[in-house]
């Protein structure tokens, strides 16, 4: 079974940037892809990016494209999670997971981000 360990989250005033970690281990052969969702208070998970595993190939919700940029180093077994720019709106707990097949069955235990005005 994959496992995931994200950091990196914090308070940051709104123009900021933070940068999210996810350490993957175990059984990483089986990974196809990474990728980061989020959970605002009161609202349902959402997709925020994505990257294969083997490969750089990435994906984007529209709210973050041009602000976030997602990255990986396969040496080291960690995912990135560059947030530039942020927003109020970014304010969630942030969560990586990994993908296998066409599905992700492997989550992190979350982040917290917090932008403040």
């Amino acid at each position: 079974q994959v496992q995931l360990v994200a950091s990196g989250g914090g308070l940051v005033q709104a123009g900021g940037s933070l940068r999210l970690s996810c350490v993957v281990s175990r059984r990483t052969f089986l990974i196809a892809a990474m990728g980061w969702f989020r959970q605002a208070p009161g609202k349902e998970r959402e997709f925020v990016a994505e990257i294969r595993w083997n490969g750089d190939t990435t994906y984007y919700a529209d709210s973050v494209k041009g602000r976030f940029t997602i990255s990986k180093d396969n040496a080291k077994n960690t995912m990135y999670l560059q947030m530039n720019n942020l927003k109020l709106e970014d304010t969630a707990v942030y969560y990586c997971a990994a993908k296998q097949g066409a599905q992700y069955v492997a989550w992190g235990q979350g982040t917290q981000v917090t932008v403040s005005s």
